[in-house]
């Protein structure tokens, strides 16, 4: 276990989790964003100039084609960039300084469909459509991983969370039913 080691003079850190279907952003250096992540992607946006930065945290890359086109989903990545690109241009960052990391996009569970590599490679692709350079990326695997970014410095930790089962559970043996009757007061 890590201890966080304060630094003389610094305001005290405030802990943000980032939920699946959020995007934030800030300049603050007291504020970390924090998300756990399996097959959901996050993306680490920050501008190096105006020290601005912001997390997103999506579910699935896009609707299915059959969904209707008029109700907006915000666990959607199609959504949660644009709205994290939005957020950061708000607070003052420029598009063309924009710098990103992307972590996530696992399967974790090896029965179903690879939602997590649907993830990864729609938020590549976004990425490089908008011209938004990627400067590191931790995506696919079997793992979950813990992200923990400081908008305000760009700075990013990385911890992946290893699987590791519960022992099986022994039934408890119960007593026999009574038979026959019963007969109450």
């Amino acid at each position: 276990m890590s201890a966080e080691i304060p630094i003389p003079g610094a305001p005290p850190l405030e802990r943000v989790t980032v939920m699946q279907g959020q995007a934030l952003a800030s300049a603050s250096p007291s504020i970390e964003y924090s998300t756990v992540l399996g097959s959901c992607v996050a993306t680490c946006l920050y501008d190096p100039e105006a020290r601005v930065g912001g997390m997103n945290h999506f579910l699935l890359s896009e609707p299915p084609a059959n969904a209707p086109g008029t109700q907006v989903d915000e666990h959607y990545g199609v959504y949660l960039m644009e709205l994290l690109v939005n957020e950061m241009l708000s607070k003052g960052a420029r598009k063309a300084n924009l710098r990103a990391h992307l972590y996530g996009g696992a399967n974790v569970n090896r029965n179903m469909m690879r939602i997590g590599t649907m993830n990864a490679d729609f938020a590549r692709d976004f990425l490089r459509r908008e011209g938004i350079r990627l400067m590191r990326e931790d995506l696919g695997g079997n793992n979950a991983r813990r992200v923990d970014f400081r908008p305000a410095s760009g700075q990013v930790r990385l911890r992946t969370v290893e699987d590791r089962f519960a022992p099986p559970v022994q039934p408890t043996p119960r007593p026999a039913v009574a038979r026959g009757d019963v007969e109450l007061f």
